[in-house]
């Protein structure tokens, strides 16, 4: 058995879907709508044959969490890079984009190498090795 994938409800998938295709290599699908219910979304997929799913819908309220704190529930998306170097280079391409680095790099208490920022939508993201 395998996770399939993640789904994430944002604000503008076209953001988020270029911001994943630029920093992740993220293959996109064409983009799905159904206009009866104004649904729409995309399917991301990584290298790995991991996929997520960022989806856009009027009606769906803003989240309440705080995203520069920690909350109960799934907190953050991970990737796994080659090498610490690659978590060095990613960072560093982040940070000078303008992407908020909340974490990192540093090495943890586990051994991994990690650093931690907010993609476009203020979800959590993680690269590590």
């Amino acid at each position: 058995m395998k996770i399939d994938h993640v789904a994430i409800w944002a604000k503008d998938i076209e953001k988020l879907k270029s911001f994943y295709e630029k920093y992740f290599n993220a293959k996109s699908n064409n983009r799905y709508t159904n206009p009866k219910n104004f649904f729409e979304s995309y399917f991301l997929s990584f290298e790995s044959g991991a996929r997520i799913e960022i989806m856009q819908k009027p009606e769906i309220p803003d989240t309440k969490n705080d995203v520069y704190e920690q909350f109960i529930g799934i907190t953050h998306i991970s990737f796994y890079l080659n090498s610490e170097k690659e978590v060095d280079e990613l960072t560093e391409k982040l940070k000078n984009d303008g992407i908020k680095i909340i974490d990192g790099p540093r090495k943890t208490g586990d051994g991994s190498y990690e650093s931690a920022f907010l993609d476009p939508e203020g979800n959590r993201i993680e690269i590590m090795n």
